[in-house]
């Protein structure tokens, strides 16, 4: 078995940027190589298939890393997934299916055969797979969650994995954290930590030498690398802690301008990142009414909370500024949730969301009705909208029903300009994107493909994880194992 667990100081440190690049340069070198994360929160996710052939849903960051490694995404590489469904209780996908729920009170006792499924997985894919890169969740040092840790120093313990902890040095206190995250950890833990890399670096690299050398002495563990900030370096993220500066990332001069409600639940909102690499297009997560007064095109993504999304709307005046939208006579897309909360009504008569029974009027800008059930459908589509061919994924509870005579788009409705679609990612279809922004703002092909783009940052991040990682070293320290003489830190021996 060879393996590595890439840790970080906080959340959004760069473990996600650090495991993909890794996957790719070593897929580059002929090694085979699988992603793994033990467990995921995120309401992004992917569907894919199981090794069986059938549909199953994984974090999309691990989708994202399998693709690096230029593997077929499966369950194994992502065996847990959290969904949120609330600040205290999540929704639980197991090896691809869903598997009830978990509370946050449950860490101590309500998450052991979580940890059992997740650590058979890792022992599956160690099994068929030259190097299993690991990412962690959150940060090691979180000592408070350490008797039921299964994603990071609990992980590394079972499958006795060496772990190079990921610092971004663009949040300040780099060393501190850096040094803290090992000294906190208990002697075994300590044991296995092995070095560090550094992200999002800009500058000199000459003026953070010292700091580093000096972390290298205090530690006794070497920095394996430092990745400099690149502008064109942007993954499909798993988390929402950019959505407020997340915006089209092509230079020029934007002619229409796209806003994407920020719903307080959203998920797979990497359904819009395809318009984002458009020239022709400004892309902008929005949560205020004013800010929909200008927008060419509205969009109102996936929500893993429909019926309290819907409510939040309407609280913030949002649902009258949608009506609006819509009346001046300008294009709205509504995807899997948020065309949902389009309809007409919205019930949960089995409580999949909330309370059993409930049902609420939806915006009434579609003539649709969406029952939520029980079982949850996973499904690839494929098919033909606007001329063009089209594919997506769908992840949903709720059912929809259109009125007779309505003509039918990707799984959902189109009437006049207002269109909604149950399939996540069908703008990522090069086709299918040109024929719809012709449709709807009169844009021309722009040439721009997705896949190319998404491949190419794939490509960009290996190039600057060979030139600036020690690649090498990494690879030795995932055959080999942590070196047997890495000093335990006296801060994690007092009580």
């Amino acid at each position: 078995m060879s393996g590595l667990l890439v840790a970080g100081t906080t959340s959004d440190a760069g473990k996600s940027v650090v495991t993909t690049g890794l996957c790719r340069a070593l897929a580059r070198r002929g090694v085979s190589v699988a992603p793994y994360k033990a467990q995921n929160m995120s309401n992004n996710s992917m569907v894919c298939h199981d090794r069986i052939g059938a549909p199953a849903e994984i974090g999309r960051a691990q989708w994202v890393q399998a693709r690096a490694a230029r593997v077929t995404p499966e369950p194994a590489m992502n065996p847990v997934l959290l969904k949120p469904g609330s600040d205290r209780r999540s929704h639980v996908v197991l090896m691809g299916r869903p598997a009830g729920e978990v509370a946050a009170t449950d860490f101590a006792t309500g998450r052991r055969h979580l940890a059992a499924a997740a650590h058979a997985a890792y022992d599956d894919l160690a099994g068929r797979f030259d190097v299993v890169v690991a990412e962690g969740a959150g940060s090691p040092a979180e000592v408070n969650l350490r008797a039921s840790d299964y994603v990071n120093l609990g992980l590394a313990r079972h499958a006795d994995l060496p772990v190079v902890v990921v610092g971004d040095i663009d949040r300040g206190g780099l060393f501190a954290s850096m040094l803290g995250t090992v000294a906190v950890l208990e002697p075994a833990d300590q044991a296995l930590v092995a070095g560090f890399v550094v992200n999002k670096f800009r500058g000199d690299l000459g003026l953070l030498r010292p700091g580093l050398d000096r972390l290298e002495e205090l530690t006794g563990r070497p920095v394996h690398g430092v990745l400099p900030w690149h502008p064109d370096l942007w993954l499909d993220s798993e988390d929402a802690l950019d959505l407020e500066g997340r915006r089209a990332r092509v230079a020029g001069s934007a002619r229409a301008r796209v806003a994407v409600v920020r719903l307080p639940r959203i998920s797979n909102y990497t359904d819009v990142d395809a318009l984002g690499i458009e020239p022709a297009l400004d892309v902008v997560f929005v949560s205020d009414p004013r800010d929909l007064a200008d927008a060419d095109l509205v969009v109102v993504p996936g929500t893993r909370a429909t019926v309290a999304d819907l409510a939040w709307l309407r609280d913030r005046g949002l649902d009258e500024a949608l009506v609006r939208h819509v009346r001046a006579g300008r294009p709205l897309l509504g995807i899997c949730g948020g065309y949902q909360l389009l309809g007409t009504e919205v019930a949960d008569p089995h409580g999949v969301e909330g309370a059993p029974g409930t049902r609420v009027a939806g915006l009434g800008l579609l003539p649709v009705t969406t029952t939520f059930a029980p079982d949850k459908v996973l499904h690839l589509p494929s098919g033909e909208a606007l001329g063009a061919p089209a594919a997506g994924y769908e992840i949903h509870h709720g059912r929809v029903t259109p009125a007779d005579g309505v003509e039918a788009f990707l799984g959902g409705v189109r009437v006049g300009r207002v269109a909604g679609t149950m399939w996540h990612g069908a703008l990522e279809g090069d086709a299918f994107r040109a024929a719809y922004l012709a449709a709807t703002l009169g844009l021309p092909p722009s040439g721009t493909s997705f896949p190319a783009a998404r491949e190419h940052r794939m490509e960009l991040l290996a190039d600057l994880v060979e030139e600036h990682l020690d690649v090498d070293a990494l690879l030795a320290l995932a055959r080999d194992g942590a070196p047997a003489d890495l000093p335990t830190l006296e801060l994690g021996l007092r009580r």
